[in-house]
């Protein structure tokens, strides 16, 4: 039986594993979620690779006191690092969702259910690819499957600086990143990197009466609004003084058409920037306002606002360093702040931008195996979203070459509502992997 028809053959199993998976709510936020439905997805990443030949595996507490699962596979060749995570996001809003967010539900063709594409989908990937290699599998497997990687706290990060040798590896396939569109290959070779900050502006000791004082007493909320809209042009592009708006990405085109399809954007809605689409989400820094702190509409009072705050989300292009994009942003609020109002700044994350090396032999038999398994070449994506695991990666294996691929695709609807799965990217991409670990 050729590879292709194995693969084939085995995704009735994968849709029953992604259903037991998205089944488990291993939101990794003990505030939302009990903690131990993350441990039982911990334990289902054990039992199943044990059933596709890994040996030693544990799971091993982190800083952040998540736990990743670590097994290996024993070959002749090089070692291959195979990386997923088995937290999700939570569900959000559960009256936005068409279907129940933990049970995997098909519908028009996709596998819906929170996880399905990130990043559960990409641990019924490698199972998949695993059990139609069988027994030919010439590299040594390495696996690391992480439970806080949504969180962002940086549980595995420590844990590879202080086990190096546990997880050293020639090739680091870290699955976690998409496809151009469906049945479209690509491996993703930047990623900005991300700043987050709180920024909070003080005006007045408390609260006071529209009528009596407004005019000449000064607006916190005003003030803050003022201040956000500083952050862009008339246009859209980002104006923090310090950082380049003019970098052009050299990489795959993403039309026009497809970015206001993708993106749900409506009749008649500008699309912002003066660059292309990809300059503009993969090249350049983009600043967006995650969320405000001031009174709600309903039950609000004819009343001065003393104080108002907002967190902002700056996304860091390759070729900028992260920590002078948060100075350049904090110095960007504190000169549009108006009327003299008090301003404070504090950083909540940062983390740098990444890009991936493409000139050496792994990522050119992984090129082969993706042109082999979808029929068509494989291009290239930059990722608008921060993985600080693969800067982690790069700076302690130096010489590994780490790929960035995965089950996603512009209508995945990660970390949204109705997040969703196409089955056929599992089928090309666990195809495209098993014909690249068989090379290897």
């Amino acid at each position: 039986m050729q590879l292709r028809e194995r693969v084939a053959s085995l995704m009735d199993r994968a849709h029953g594993d992604l259903a037991e998976l998205v089944a488990i709510p291993s939101v990794a936020d003990a505030r939302q979620y009990p903690p131990e439905e993350c441990a039982r997805a911990a334990r289902w990443v054990v039992d199943h690779f044990a059933e596709v030949g890994f040996t030693n595996l544990g799971l091993h507490e982190t800083s952040d006191g998540s736990h990743a699962v670590y097994g290996e596979r024993p070959g002749p060749g090089p070692t291959v690092l195979l990386y997923a995570h088995y937290d999700v996001q939570p569900p959000l809003d559960e009256k936005e969702w068409r279907t129940p967010p933990f049970t995997l539900t098909e519908s028009g063709g996709r596998w819906y259910g929170r996880g399905a594409a990130d990043c559960k989908g990409n641990i019924v990937m490698h199972l998949t690819a695993l059990r139609a290699l069988g027994d030919d599998v010439p590299a040594h497997l390495k696996l690391i499957v992480e439970g806080s990687e949504e969180q962002g706290t940086g549980g595995l990060e420590d844990f590879v600086v202080k086990h190096p040798d546990l997880l050293r590896a020639d090739t680091i396939l870290v699955c976690d990143t998409g496809n151009a569109a469906v049945g479209v290959p690509a491996a993703t070779v930047t990623l900005r990197g991300m700043v987050n900050v709180v920024v909070t502006v003080e005006a007045l000791a408390g609260e006071l009466h529209s009528g009596m004082f407004g005019g000449a007493a000064p607006d916190a909320l005003a003030a803050l609004v003022r201040i956000l809209a500083s952050l862009r042009d008339e246009a859209g592009n980002t104006t923090v003084s310090g950082l380049d708006n003019g970098q052009t990405w050299s990489g795959a085109p993403y039309a026009p058409e497809q970015f206001r399809s993708d993106s749900g954007l409506l009749d008649g809605v500008d699309l912002l920037g003066s660059g292309s689409i990809s300059d503009m989400i993969w090249a350049r820094p983009a600043v967006t306002v995650l969320g405000i702190d001031c009174p709600p509409v309903v039950g609000s009072a004819a009343a001065i606002q003393p104080h108002a705050r907002a967190r902002l989300n700056l996304r860091v292009p390759p070729g900028t360093d992260a920590v002078k994009a948060l100075d350049a942003l904090i110095a960007h609020l504190h000169s549009a702040a108006p009327w003299g109002v008090r301003v404070t700044v504090t950083k909540e994350a940062l983390g740098q931008p990444f890009e991936a090396r493409t000139d050496g032999p792994a990522y050119r038999a992984f090129a082969a195996a993706m042109a082999e398994a979808y029929g068509r070449e494989m291009t290239t994506l930059g990722q608008g979203g921060s993985i600080p695991l693969c800067n982690v990666f790069a700076d302690t294996f130096p010489q590994a070459e780490i790929i960035l691929m995965g089950v996603e695709e512009p209508t995945a609807a990660i970390h949204a509502p109705n997040e969703s799965v196409d089955p056929r990217e599992i089928a090309s991409l666990a195809e495209a992997e098993a014909l690249f670990l068989r090379k290897r």
